[in-house]
């Protein structure tokens, strides 16, 4: 891959439980790119992602994901792809039981940390920039969907990821909050960190518009940017 590519796919086959969801897959994606994988549910959005991040097993084509040849890749290896990456969900997948600041150090500690001062100051660089400043002792239900959405953005970050991979990332929020969360990763896509972000609303694009992807009829089609006539709400 060139220095600058994050993603290079060639003629990648995704598969769900055996069955073929996207075929002859061909996407490229270089530092900064902001990139929508739009399209109806159960049109193959979250299995190219999942994909991606070896949640689904690679099974035919030629795919390079932050340096990782998803075809040679060994299972021992996987932790080590997902570190350069960060993941954001549709559910939230937050530690209900522990603080803001506690749910970083946790990924944090999973991940290798282990100076207590060096994981204070990166809570709380990381806190900053997600616009959670001051609220890390609060729990998740004290705090709105779109805050806590951020705090899984935040949890992406820890590791100062090269690609973000957001899998329906507004699923869950208000209009008012989406916009928040999509605003949130264009800054960061700004700063040199490309973003896939796989959605269904339709809104968000036109008002935020970008390159997009359309996954329909089990292909992925490059659309213009925020140009979604290739398919339907």
């Amino acid at each position: 891959m060139e220095e600058n590519t994050v993603v290079s796919i060639r003629e990648m086959d995704v598969f769900q439980d055996d069955i073929l969801v996207l075929k002859g897959v061909n996407l490229e994606v270089n530092k900064g790119d902001f990139f929508y994988i739009i399209g109806k549910t159960g049109s193959g959005k979250s299995s190219l992602l999942k994909t991606l991040y070896a949640d689904l097993p690679f099974v035919s084509g030629e795919a390079q994901v932050v340096g990782y040849d998803l075809q040679k890749l060994k299972r021992k290896d996987i932790p080590f792809l997902r570190r350069k990456l960060g993941i954001v969900f549709q559910e939230f997948q937050l530690l209900q039981d522990r603080n803001i600041e506690e749910n970083l150090f946790f990924v944090m500690r999973a991940t290798g940390w282990k100076d207590k001062k060096a994981m204070k100051d990166k809570a709380t660089e990381i806190l900053g920039k997600v616009g959670l400043q001051n609220k890390g002792y609060k729990m998740p239900h004290q705090v709105s969907g779109g805050e806590q959405q951020r705090l899984g953005i935040a949890r992406a970050l820890i590791n100062d990821p090269v690609l973000i991979l957001a899998d329906e990332p507004t699923g869950n929020l208000d209009p008012q909050s989406s916009e928040g969360i999509i605003e949130l990763l264009l800054d960061i896509s700004k700063n040199k960190c490309a973003v896939l972000m796989a959605t269904h609303d339709y809104s968000l694009f036109e008002k935020f518009p970008s390159q997009t992807f359309v996954c329909e009829h089990g292909r992925l089609i490059e659309g213009g940017k925020g140009d979604a006539s290739t398919s339907s709400a």
